[in-house]
This record gives structure tokens, C-alpha cells and sequence, in this order.
């Protein structure tokens, strides 16, 4: 099977809330953003943001320029199915990210919850780390998190990487300031526990 196929069935076999990363709230993730003051106008690209909820709590504080990109229309259906009518204040984008072919300097936020780990391939990932450097603007803010060290060797039935904050970092290297880690136990639907690491860096300008 490929991805596409894998995920298209995941998100039209299941509930957006009954898969395993599903988030009520991506706390974390809004923290690091707010907590960077990026303005209203900030231009966001959630990768591999499907179904999750990202979306709504960033329009609801006010961003307004803000795409997500996901391999699944699926899961994207889900997303704006929720968001109603304000799904078309969103850019939405249904590409595999070391595919899409993303403009140069277009995003002062780049965010990833668990992408990036689905890379096993050193190739993959090196296009994924220029996919980043011409996609985000000199200065702009990076989230990227992967399972930690001791999280999962799998999710939803395909092989995983697994990092820690330093060998995170490493992946993207000396274009990327690191600005800080931070790890995130997160409770599944079904009641387990994943272990993931965050790091934020800046685009060295």
C-alpha cells in the first residue's frame, strides 16, 4: 500500500478523536507559537495538519493567514467539515510535503507534529530540510516533533524514527538557530502514553 492509500483509509475508517495522536487541544504547539509573538498576520503552514484542531484555535486567537498541508483529503475533509464556514478563511493543501513543491520565503511559521518521523530514508528527510529552508522566510520560527528516544517504534502500523532534542536538531542543521526543546507525554484516545520531543529553532537569516 502507499502512504497516500495507508492514510486515506486510516482517516475514512475512523473518527478524527479515534486515531492515536489525536489532540482535543495541541497546547504545546499553540504555546510556542503565542509565546514567539508572532503577529495576526503571520503567514502559519501546519504540515501534516489533517484533522487536527491547530487550525481552530489559531483562527479563534485571531491568525488569519494560515495553511495546512496533509497527504489525506480525507483527513483535510474532516477539518473543514469542522470548521464550517470559517474553513474558508484556510489554504488548504492535500501534498506529500517532500513532494509539494511550497513557494520561497511564503511561511513565517513552520509546524510538524509527527511528519517528520515517518521519514526513515536519509534521502527523505534531506528534502524535507530544503523543503523547509526555501519554504520559510529568513528569521521564521520552526516546530518540529518527532517521538522522543523512548516513544513508540511505530504509529498506525509503519516504522518510525525516534530522536532526542540534540539528535532532532541535527537533522536540520546549522541554517536552523536552536531556540529551545521540550518533551510532551501525550495521552492517546485509547489510553496509552507516547513519549515526543520538540525542538524550535529560527531560520538563520
Amino acid at each position: 500500500m502507499q502512504p497516500k492509500d495507508h492514510w486515506e483509509q486510516v482517516y475514512s475508517s475512523k473518527a478524527a478523536d479515534e486515531v492515536s495522536w489525536f489532540q482535543e487541544h495541541a497546547v504545546l504547539s499553540l504555546k510556542l507559537i503565542r509565546d514567539a509573538l508572532m503577529p495576526p498576520t503571520a503567514s502559519i503552514i501546519d504540515v501534516g495538519g489533517g484533522a487536527s484542531t491547530l487550525v481552530d484555535d489559531l483562527l479563534a486567537i485571531g491568525y488569519s493567514n494560515v495553511t495546512v498541508l496533509d497527504l489525506s483529503g480525507a483527513a483535510l475533509a474532516k477539518a473543514k467539515a469542522r470548521l464550517g464556514t470559517r474553513a474558508a478563511t484556510v489554504q488548504w493543501l492535500e501534498a506529500n510535503i517532500i513532494e509539494a513543491g511550497l513557494g520561497s520565503n511564503v511561511y513565517d511559521v513552520w509546524h510538524d507534529r509527527a511528519v517528520f518521523h515517518f521519514l526513515t530514508s536519509a534521502e527523505e528527510r534531506h528534502t524535507y530540510v530544503q523543503a523547509v529552508l526555501r519554504a520559510v522566510k529568513p528569521g521564521g520560527l520552526v516546530i518540529v516533533a518527532t517521538f522522543a528516544e523512548d516513544g513508540p517504534s511505530k504509529c498506525s502500523g509503519l516504522p518510525v524514527m525516534r530522536y532526542d532534542a540534540t539528535e532532532l536538531h541535527a537533522e536540520f542543521g546549522k541554517p536552523f538557530a536552536l531556540l529551545g526543546h521540550a518533551k510532551e507525554s501525550h495521552h492517546t484516545p485509547g489510553g496509552s502514553a507516547q513519549k515526543f520531543v520538540y525542538c524550535f529553532c529560527r531560520k538563520v537569516a
